[in-house]
């Protein structure tokens, strides 16, 4: 018999909104996670209202806020119009940031707006940091074996917007406004007029865009990572961030005398971060570069067992990478500015962090 194509609605209903996710759902755990890190947020939350503490009207809860730009993440949504739209509809989308079915979705431009005091007061940063205290209590953490690596971000401008920093077009050579072709552009003597931090920079075979560089120091044990940040594009910017992260997971180590081991590829061979590393009392497992030249790396370093160690567990960043430019959408960043674009590169990495926390306490409960 076939059924009649009609549409009728209760008048009233008694279920939640976590009926309709299922059990197994992905998210909730994640959804866990992200509420434990949270709670422990109250005062960073607290400091940055309390400006606003005598009056005014009630701002967008920052730790709604969070989970919203954590299902951006999640979900590769592109810009914060399509999130609220997609919140609207989404039963999952409005369970997962704390919103009732009857709740009213924010206007993009309050939402944005109130994204702009996170990442003023560094919240996201906190955030990353309340889930790498999660994955240390779960002992998911060796604390002692890194890798470490960088990546190209491409900046959200264009050529036609890096010109000369006084002002004079005369290196157009008679072509008309923003041509540059032909032309001899540096980062000395050009800016970009849309994204001022952005620089001018190829790695490789590439071609030479407006570009940050972003890097990650993992933990090698389950290739979670514990540190990121974001630099302006140069060509010693890997090695100077890899210096700071490493010394700030050095002085994290419960014991001075732990021994701390950092592999990296052969882009860090170089004298100088080899005595940086070796005068922090971190053992350099860094790829030897060979090629015309003669290694930085010591072949009694090369040679041992923890060293081969390294380079294999090494090559687990690059998934921290590959998750953030495609699921994430940091290929190209879609916001302007070193801060704006280090907060978004830290929250994509808290991501990464979560979805993998999340299989490793199924696999080790």
């Amino acid at each position: 018999m076939r059924g009649a194509d009609t549409f009728t609605e209760s008048l009233f209903s008694v279920r939640k909104l976590d009926d309709f996710v299922p059990t197994s759902h992905p998210l909730r755990s994640i959804r866990v996670m992200a509420n434990e890190a949270l709670a422990k947020m109250n005062q960073v939350f607290a400091g940055m209202y309390e400006a606003d503490i005598k009056g005014g009207r009630p701002s967008i809860a920052p730790e709604k806020l969070l989970r919203a730009m954590l299902l951006q993440v999640l979900y590769s949504i592109r810009s914060e119009r399509q999130l609220m739209e997609q919140t609207q509809y989404n039963l999952l989308f409005r369970w997962f940031i704390g919103l009732s079915m009857d709740d009213t979705v924010w206007v993009p431009t309050v939402f944005t707006k109130n994204r702009e005091r996170l990442i003023r007061h560094d919240a996201v940063v906190e955030f990353f940091n309340e889930v790498l205290s999660i994955a240390q209590k779960q002992n998911w953490l060796s604390g002692e074996h890194f890798s470490v690596d960088g990546t190209l971000i491409q900046a959200w401008a264009g050529h036609k917007s890096f010109v000369r920093k006084d002002g004079d077009d005369s290196d157009n050579d008679g072509g008309g406004e923003g041509d540059f072709k032909g032309s001899k552009r540096s980062n000395e003597t050009h800016a970009s007029k849309t994204d001022p931090d952005a620089r001018l920079y190829r790695k490789g075979k590439t071609a030479s865009e407006l570009r940050y560089m972003g890097h990650t120091l993992t933990d090698n044990r389950h290739g979670l990572v514990v540190n990121a940040r974001v630099s302006c594009a140069d060509g010693h910017a890997e090695r100077e961030a890899a210096k700071i992260m490493i010394n700030d997971a050095r002085q994290a180590a419960n014991d001075a005398a732990t021994q701390i081991t950092l592999g990296a590829d052969k882009g860090y061979d170089a004298q100088e971060f080899i005595e940086a590393c070796q005068q922090m009392k971190v053992a350099p497992h860094v790829a030897q570069n060979t090629s015309g030249r003669r290694s930085a790396v010591a072949d009694a370093i090369a040679q041992s067992a923890g060293y081969a160690i390294s380079q294999q567990k090494r090559k687990l960043i690059e998934q921290g990478f590959g998750w953030a430019k495609t699921v994430g959408r940091m290929r190209q960043v879609m916001v302007r500015g070193l801060k704006k674009v280090d907060q978004m590169f830290v929250l994509n990495m808290a991501a990464y962090n979560l979805v993998r926390m999340r299989s490793l306490g199924q696999v080790r409960p």
